[in-house]
């Protein structure tokens, strides 16, 4: 109790720092005040995460009571195109679960002659990046996870490296398409990049990535590979794995899996079909995910209720929309325009120079915060450059890799390290220390953020 005590008032004590220093620096007092609400709600998921959508209610009913915001604005900041793309999504994730499409792909990737210790890694590497691309993060390592367990278990081996090879390829596999991250899509709809820009620009980033981190980890992780492939060797169990982890492919699997198929390709040439069309931007991207989850409560219609209430993530998406608008009420200050002017004032209008300062800060912050929290304060500062007339293209790349590799760097740094670690921890008691993914995470983190930087400084195609 004592312990919460401390840290409610250190979390106000902070929140007022901010608001004093707000002020010192030359913002008015709605600029001043809206800057302390937000990083009231950001430190409040940092010390209180069970009472983070608390924050985010008390915190937006104050913006509106002292008039920082009005209602008109409130729901346009709400970017309820994000929240509603991702239910969308979240409901066919649900279907493609109940299908048990994501086990089937693991038996049949894994059917693999010769599997040996550094395979496996090559194996479970890929298999998280491709994963959390096509689906998402959370979602990928939850089956990853229970796959990896499995099959550790069959070979008695510590599943904890394993699991933890897993965990940081999907975080940087999750760079790879506007699907595998919520800030993926955030950045999408507010910068104007689309689904075949993420696929020519960030795609071959996070490959290039997720092969030197699989080199990396198999380096750092010799021992327990060696084990592995001596306990492989010694049970020669390949046919028998097989048939452990096969699932036949039957009429329901087939089905939910061309739905999942067809919805990518929609939303893979969703640009091209709004410039068809004459539709506004990420018209069609909102829509396909809609209409495809409307289809499956029609085709499932006993389990609609099931997908709504238990598979989309209510509690997460009422935060980040409530998050939005905090980080609306930012720009509608006239506040991230004041920090975008003053960044370019540091940096002197060097857009190298702000293009990585904008990735290690947004790198470092996703190792501390919750990179949709992070994200989300950034995305209006770099809609403030716009007002400078400076292109931001470069920028939104560098927060994009930035919120999602500065996720390796610690256990809090993303969702799907929490998740992970608790599944590895429920099912096997298996605790992982914060400092023993701290010294691998921290060197794969550094080292992929080096790469994007050096890519994004000096390859103008990110320009």
């Amino acid at each position: 109790m004592k312990s919460k005590t401390l840290r409610l008032i250190a979390l106000l004590a902070t929140s007022a720092s901010f608001w004093l220093f707000a002020s010192k620096v030359g913002m008015d007092q709605r600029q001043a005040l809206s800057v302390a609400i937000f990083s009231l709600s950001v430190m409040g998921t940092l010390f209180f995460w069970d009472f983070r959508l608390s924050f985010a209610f008390v915190g937006t009913a104050v913006l509106l009571i002292t008039k920082t915001i009005d209602i008109s604005h409130l729901l346009e900041f709400s970017s309820l195109e994000v929240i509603l793309f991702l239910i969308g999504m979240m409901v066919i994730m649900g279907r493609l679960k109940d299908a048990g499409v994501f086990a089937w792909i693991v038996s049949v990737i894994l059917r693999i002659p010769r599997l040996t210790g550094r395979r496996f890694v090559f194996i479970i590497a890929a298999l998280s990046g491709i994963f959390a691309g096509a689906v998402d993060e959370v979602t990928s390592i939850i089956f990853m996870a229970a796959a990896i367990l499995e099959i550790c278990d069959y070979f008695e081996v510590n599943p904890a490296p394993f699991i933890i090879i897993s965990v940081l390829s999907t975080n940087i596999g999750s760079a790879a398409t506007v699907l595998g991250n919520p800030i993926g899509i955030l950045i999408a709809s507010k910068s104007g990049l689309t689904f075949e820009d993420f696929i020519i620009k960030a795609m071959p980033v996070s490959i290039i990535c997720l092969l030197v981190t699989a080199s990396l980890l198999i380096f750092w992780y010799k021992k327990p590979i060696a084990f592995l492939d001596r306990n492989i060797k010694e049970l020669g169990a390949n046919d028998i794995l097989t048939k452990l982890i096969s699932v036949p492919a039957d009429r329901r699997l087939k089905v939910s899996l061309a739905i999942f198929i067809i919805t990518l390709f929609f939303i893979s040439l969703h640009h091209r079909i709004e410039l068809l069309l004459g539709l506004d931007p990420n018209t069609v991207l909102l829509a396909v995910p809609l209409i495809s989850s409307g289809l499956i409560m029609v085709w499932k219609r006993n389990k609609a209720r099931k997908y709504i209430e238990r598979d989309v993530e209510w509690w997460t998406l009422i935060f980040f929309l409530l998050l939005f608008v905090q980080a609306g009420t930012l720009k509608y200050t006239g506040t991230t325009v004041f920090i975008a002017d003053k960044l370019v004032n540091f940096t002197g209008e060097n857009l190298k120079v702000l293009t990585g300062v904008i990735l290690w800060v947004s790198a470092l912050g996703s190792s501390m915060f919750d990179n949709v929290v992070l994200v989300a304060a950034f995305v209006p500062v770099l809609q403030g450059f716009r007002a400078l007339d400076i292109n931001a293209n470069s920028l939104w790349w560098a927060l994009l890799f930035g919120g999602c590799l500065g996720g390796n760097i610690t256990l809090i740094g993303s969702t799907a390290n929490i998740v992970a670690l608790g599944i590895l921890e429920k099912e096997r008691n298996i605790r992982v220390s914060f400092f023993s993914w701290f010294r691998v995470g921290l060197g794969v983190g550094l080292i992929t953020t080096c790469i994007v930087w050096a890519i994004l400084t000096f390859i103008p195609f990110y320009k």
